[in-house]
């Protein structure tokens, strides 16, 4: 039998289907990696955030099943009651090292991490400043706060500053927030230049390092790092999920700062902790990465990238022009974008379509992400599927 709330929900969903922006899910069967099983079928994978290749590393799946072996499968409650297990206390102290901060505090995810930190920073009253391209969970925090939302043009100094001007009129705390490497265009932010900003007008900085860390700086660390204003970002973010190949969020910053979340930030407070397979899985990737493994899995990476970005702007794909592992293919209309992700499936590709509202209108695309794991001859497969642009 159909119910009102069965009817609300179908035409709900028809809205969707009508503007073409209807999603379903793929039953992934194999580890994440350069290759991947759907179905029957074997896929090169180039969507992955897997930039060092570390989600199958024997390392980590060695790291998890000793961590489970020691503390079971789950946590057993939220870090404040029963559940701040010794493998968490043991990566947030390598996670705040590695950062070259004071402490560091773990979350579910990055977008807990986001939604529990920036509403403790600011709130009724205080004035929070975005990046236009942001992530979501980003802008959803900023609106949680309820702190005054303003939103500079992307990547825009000038507009940045003129916001800061106003900002600094009204006497109140401002927090800026953006990333170093944006997440679907993997353009980089001019960060020594808001860095100055912010201290020319007495706001503080809120960074997301997501798809930087690992990848960037001599010792891997991030944007900030190779930039040397590390010491200068008051609130550094960073996940778990992307180099580090493991899963969770992390706020690295002063031993005030992290005290403070911990008594305040409700993603953290009242949600069950991490579990310890995840923690211990990112505590192992932290070390490879300042290993010279580390070294080795980062030059391989921008070997591959520089490899597949010089062929596609050789193929007349329009790309950043600085180096990012993140490759957007601007397609535009989101059919458009649909029917190349369809065409580089049967081709044996695994690049979904991303569209509307996780990107503008008009700007639908196949984001290729490249990996360390990926070969010279999955390149090249990549390469004569897509043929020019």
């Amino acid at each position: 039998m159909t119910t009102p709330f069965q009817t609300y929900l179908g035409q709900k969903l028809s809205e969707i289907d009508e503007v073409g922006l209807r999603r379903k899910l793929r039953e992934i069967e194999s580890v994440q990696g350069a290759k991947i099983s759907v179905g029957a079928r074997k896929l090169l994978n180039f969507s992955s955030n897997d930039y060092l290749g570390l989600a199958r590393h024997p390392a980590l799946k060695e790291s998890t099943v000793e961590a489970v072996r020691l503390f079971g499968a789950g946590a057993g409650s939220a870090r404040l009651i029963s559940g701040s297990l010794a493998v968490l206390h043991e990566l947030e102290a390598a996670a705040a090292a590695f950062k070259g901060a004071e402490a560091s505090l773990s979350f579910s995810s990055g977008y807990a991490a986001a939604l529990g930190t920036v509403p403790v920073l600011v709130g009724e009253g205080d004035i929070v400043v975005v990046d236009k391209l942001v992530h979501s969970s980003l802008v959803d925090a900023a609106r949680l706060s309820g702190a005054k939302l303003r939103v500079f043009k992307h990547n825009d100094l000038v507009d940045l500053e003129r916001i800061l001007k106003w900002a600094r009129e009204s006497g109140v705390n401002t927090l800026i927030i953006t990333e170093s490497v944006f997440s679907m265009d993997g353009d980089i932010a001019p960060l020594e230049n808001i860095v100055k900003l912010k201290e020319a007008y007495g706001a503080w900085l809120m960074l997301d390092e997501a798809h930087a860390v690992g990848l960037y700086g001599k010792g891997r660390r991030g944007i900030a790092e190779e930039l040397e204003v590390t010491d200068r970002v008051e609130v550094q973010m960073g996940t778990l999920g992307k180099a580090l190949g493991a899963a969770g969020g992390l706020i690295c910053g002063s031993q005030a700062l992290v005290d403070l979340l911990i008594n305040r930030a409700r993603s953290f407070i009242y949600s069950t902790a991490p579990v310890p397979a995840q923690a211990a899985a990112a505590r192992q990737a932290i070390e490879l990465i300042c290993s010279d493994e580390g070294g080795i899995l980062q030059t391989r990476l921008w070997k591959n990238v520089e490899k597949l970005k010089n062929s596609l702007t050789g193929c007349g794909w329009k790309l950043p022009a600085m180096q990012s592992a993140i490759l957007p293919l601007i397609v535009g209309a989101e059919d458009d974008a649909v029917a190349l992700s369809e065409r580089l499936l049967e081709a044996g590709i695994w690049v979904p379509a991303v569209r509307y509202p996780t990107v503008a209108r008009g700007e639908a695309r196949l984001r290729i992400t490249v990996s360390a794991a990926h070969t010279d001859e999955d390149i090249e497969i990549l390469l004569e599927a897509l043929g020019g642009a």
